[in-house]
């Protein structure tokens, strides 16, 4: 049966450990491994790629905080632990870009939803920079095609249109997409003129 999420922890406190190893398997999780000290975040992380770190604030060696931003940046959701709900704390942890906050000790009742809510929002953040990538590539290659327009316009006197369907055509020719096209055509362009002014 798949698990509600995979989970790796991180919490020097042995007691808090147990308790949030017990409440993920309670509610339909998995534990795939855990540690005691900043340290040990990323190397499980890399070994196990769990659907999320569950992670204290407070840790022998370091910051929870400063280890859930590198775990953010590596491509997985965190939820704090931490025994004091300190203003100063979440203000960091929401900079650093935490998705969940549970206070110890655990309400194993409240560790699903947190949990679930961090997993689904980091899935919904992913998806809308993978879209943002794509639309950004877009608009980078549609700059170059209208670049590289303008040059075939300008040496060969073409229309606009006829100035597309080149492009169009060499690109189905050689079997490469347009901007690629259009990126040698401009590279050629500068060659020509960085060899014209010497």
């Amino acid at each position: 049966m798949t698990p509600r999420w995979t989970v790796v922890l991180v919490d020097d406190h042995a007691p808090s450990r147990a308790a949030v190893a017990e409440a993920v398997g309670a509610q339909g999780g998995r534990l795939l491994g855990n540690g005691s000290r900043a340290e040990d975040a990323l190397p499980l992380l890399e070994r196990y790629r769990p659907d999320v770190l569950v992670c204290s604030v407070g840790l022998p060696d370091g910051d929870g905080i400063e280890t859930a931003r590198r775990a953010m940046a590596a491509g997985c959701p965190v939820v704090l632990l931490t025994s004091h709900s300190d203003p100063a704390v979440s203000a960091r942890a929401i900079e650093a870009g935490v998705l969940g906050f549970l206070v110890k000790p655990l309400r194993p009742e409240e560790l699903g939803p947190a949990l679930d809510v961090a997993v689904s929002r980091f899935r919904e953040i992913q998806t809308v920079k993978r879209e943002n990538e794509t639309l950004k590539k877009s608009l980078e290659g549609r700059k170059l095609i209208e670049r590289a327009k303008g040059v075939l316009m300008q040496r060969l006197g073409l229309s606009e249109p006829d100035a597309f369907r080149k492009i169009q055509k060499t690109a189905m020719d050689t079997r490469r997409p347009m901007t690629d096209v259009a990126q040698a055509l401009l590279l050629t362009e500068d060659i020509v003129h960085s060899r014209a002014g010497k």
